[in-house]
């Protein structure tokens, strides 16, 4: 497993200000970073996502063939794909001091993942009789962001897409 790296400090301004700042590929927030409660500052974490929009194809001999959708979330840092509701809405924003986790998994590999993943969850949901044809309509690699807020009970990650907290553990 690879170790976090932060993105080079650029040089000291006139002001003795350091700026850093870095342009990913990002799932929109619904929780701004401005809007995180803190009694300190904000910090943020980039995690590295490939999600794709799923087709499993059951071929049945007598009537049409099944077609079933899922929307596959692959953490390519935990390597695990689990299941979404719905594809996400990205942008590529520009996102002040952000640690950007390092992808443990390879395209090939995050691919396969997905592919998987697609399978099982088919033979779970329906009895088939051949292996299920699964197809990728589309993918996109984004960031999801986690906002770290200092808060006077202890530290906090803030998922910035649900909203939800959970203590920052030491």
């Amino acid at each position: 497993m690879s170790t976090p790296r932060r993105p080079p400090k650029p040089p000291d301004d006139a002001t003795g200000d350091r700026h850093e700042r870095t342009e990913l590929p990002v799932i929109t927030p619904s929780v701004a970073r401005e809007d995180v409660d803190s009694s300190g500052r904000v910090g943020a974490v980039a995690y590295p996502y490939r999600v794709y929009d799923a087709v499993a194809t059951i071929e049945r001999p007598v009537i049409t063939d099944r077609d079933i959708d899922y929307v596959v979330t692959v953490d390519r840092a935990r390597r695990l794909a689990v299941r979404a509701d719905t594809f996400p809405e990205t942008q590529t924003r520009a996102v002040d001091d952000v640690l950007v986790i390092p992808s443990e998994l390879s395209d090939a590999q995050t691919h396969r993942k997905a592919e998987d993943a697609v399978f099982k969850w088919t033979l779970r949901k329906v009895a088939v009789g051949s292996e299920p044809d699964v197809t990728f309509e589309r993918s996109v690699d984004a960031y999801k962001l986690f906002w770290l807020a200092s808060r006077p009970d202890g530290d906090v990650i803030v998922d910035s897409v649900r909203g939800t907290e959970s203590p920052l553990a030491d």
